[in-house]
């Protein structure tokens, strides 16, 4: 008997789940559809008025009075207090809550997005306002919509995701050549050395590479922010809320 086009689907007998299952019905796409359109104006009316901010990204495993977490940490205090921005985070744990906290005990502005997950992902408890959102796309967007710098520490695969998906957006144009910065030049060598071959390799133009500040230099990160900030963009004075909106600030 002939192998069908399509492997079966899988029940998961934990859950009762089909995997493989094909297209959802119509009224499910539907449903979907307009879950994503709540989860994306729940996020934009939280942080509406949270802006101009700078995004760090990071591990949710670095512990406090770990290398990384206090790093974190004073990078998020010259955010706020050198640069006079709010600091945004995905509001977890680790690299998170050291950029969050900086800019709280500096007595500057902090937020998140949190991710929905079944652990490392609680919010911390150093954020002015924050937003949990279910999926992580929507959260991306959120992440990348109202900063104009992007902080990099280091990170696993999540990092690395938001790492390489707003490099992308800047490399194409999508967003503007917002600055962004990797700070741990020892563990990301081996990503440096990566970029390389794909430079020889003729798959990313050299000038890519030139996105990217690599240093562990606070200073100097927040020099690099700093001069292309006041090179390329104005501050606008704040919208206020519209109370008959319900917007809060």
């Amino acid at each position: 008997m002939p192998n069908p086009p399509f492997p079966p689907p899988f029940l998961d007998q934990r859950t009762g789940d089909y995997y493989l299952e094909g297209p959802k019905s119509r009224r499910f796409e539907f449903l979907f559809v307009l879950e994503v359109f709540w989860e994306f104006l729940k996020g934009i009316r939280a942080l509406h008025f949270v802006g101009p901010c700078v995004t760090v990204f990071g591990s949710a495993r670095f512990k406090e009075g770990s290398e990384h977490y206090e790093q974190a940490r004073e990078m998020g205090r010259r955010i706020a207090q050198e640069l006079g921005l709010t600091v945004m985070t995905g509001g977890g744990p680790g690299i998170m809550e050291a950029a969050n906290r900086g800019a709280f005990e500096a007595g500057g502005r902090s937020v998140g997005c949190n991710i929905i997950l079944p652990h490392e992902q609680s919010e911390n408890p150093y954020m002015h306002k924050w937003v949990k959102i279910k999926y992580f796309f929507i959260r991306k967007v959120l992440l990348v919509k109202y900063s104009y710098a992007f902080v990099i520490m280091p990170g696993g695969v999540g990092t690395m995701d938001e790492l390489f998906e707003t490099l992308t957006l800047i490399q194409t144009g999508t967003i503007q050549n917002f600055p962004m910065v990797l700070i741990g030049k020892s563990y990301y060598e081996p990503l440096i050395e990566m970029l390389q071959k794909m430079i020889d390799k003729g798959t990313i133009s050299p000038d890519d590479l030139n996105l990217l500040k690599i240093t562990d230099d606070l200073e100097e990160a927040t020099q690099h922010i700093q001069s292309y900030l006041k090179a390329n963009f104005k501050i606008q004075r704040r919208r206020r809320p519209i109370w008959w909106l319900f917007e809060k600030s």
